[in-house]
């Protein structure tokens, strides 16, 4: 029987990369012996050609029309009933946006422990020792579930997983549509049209603080300047919350966290909120006309210069 379960992280239609994390966790610490759970309507199957490279013991897929837009409500409830077919003892998935809200439901529904934003995992004789952030970052905090079973969310930069060169089998597991929940109902979306990569995958991130101004002035310069670079665009709750940027650029503890190669932060002084969620940054470059800015305790390169000038230059010499 299968012991641990990685849930895919889908929108119905097709697996999110933020999974990724997911699986490259299983991989360091359950090789070989992890099932990869995707959930979703009518296309979730033609993914499963690309999932089925990363080692998992086999692949487990849900398809149904009614889960194309799925909700909290109703997914818990199917994974819920994989955990127990398959005997497993852990479920694991990203902590995205979803993931927060759907895997304490699980957790709820099967009487078990739960952890959140996972950034380390470690193997001893007497079980797992997980390690999360608390306080911003400012605090590691490690915890032993007494009873070797439980439910993870791991944050989506902390782990890397790796391609095999053998496939996964593919199960798919039945669902009677008639037993999922009717409390709630999906009504629709409104999607932004972005062109530029989604800011958990990005291998080049440049975020922008409040001294941008307004969003015509923020999409010139830091829109401009991640172009440049084909990167994506991050903002600062300050930013968000004064209407410079949109919501889903915010980066930071109750934003997105991400972990690029590159990361540019342009006039962002440096708060404790922000830089819980891009200090994972492999070169952090800050810009800011503060010499005292807290941005430049964690940068590896600093430029003390005003945005108006230093992000202008950049652009004319790129």
């Amino acid at each position: 029987m299968t012991q641990w379960i990685v849930l895919a992280d889908t929108d119905g239609e097709t697996v999110l990369p933020s999974t990724l994390s997911a699986i490259g966790f299983a991989q360091m610490l359950a090789p070989n012996s992890f099932s990869l759970l995707i959930i979703g309507g009518a296309t979730i199957p033609d993914s499963q050609e690309l999932w089925c490279r990363y080692g998992a013991e086999k692949l487990l897929i849900v398809s149904l029309p009614e889960l194309a837009h799925p909700t909290a409500d109703k997914v818990a409830p199917v994974i819920a009933k994989a955990m127990q077919t398959e005997g497993a003892s852990w479920l694991v998935g990203p902590a995205s946006s979803f993931g927060r809200d759907l895997l304490p439901r699980v957790a709820g529904l099967l009487d078990l422990p739960m952890l959140s934003e996972i950034i380390h995992a470690e193997r001893d004789e007497a079980g797992f020792l997980f390690q999360r952030p608390a306080y911003a970052g400012n605090l590691l905090e490690t915890y032993r579930p007494v009873a070797n079973r439980g439910v993870l969310s791991i944050r989506t930069s902390a782990f890397q997983a790796e391609t095999t060169e053998s496939q996964s089998p593919v199960e798919t597991l039945k669902i009677d549509p008639s037993e999922l929940p009717t409390s709630t109902r999906w009504i629709g979306q409104e999607k932004s049209e972005n062109k530029r990569p989604d800011l958990s995958a990005a291998r080049v991130v440049v975020s922008g603080g409040r001294p941008l101004k307004d969003a015509a002035t923020f999409e010139r310069l830091i829109g401009g300047l991640a172009d440049r670079l084909g990167g994506a665009v991050g903002a600062t709750r300050a930013a968000v919350d004064s209407g410079i940027a949109p919501n889903e650029l915010q980066i930071g503890q109750t934003g997105r966290v991400v972990a690029p190669d590159l990361y540019i932060a342009v006039g962002i002084s440096g708060s404790v909120q922000h830089l819980a969620g891009m200090k994972d940054s492999k070169v952090i470059v800050a810009i800011n006309n503060d010499p005292n800015a807290p941005i430049f305790e964690v940068a590896d390169y600093g430029l003390v210069a005003d945005l108006y000038q230093a992000v202008p230059e950049l652009l004319e010499k790129l």
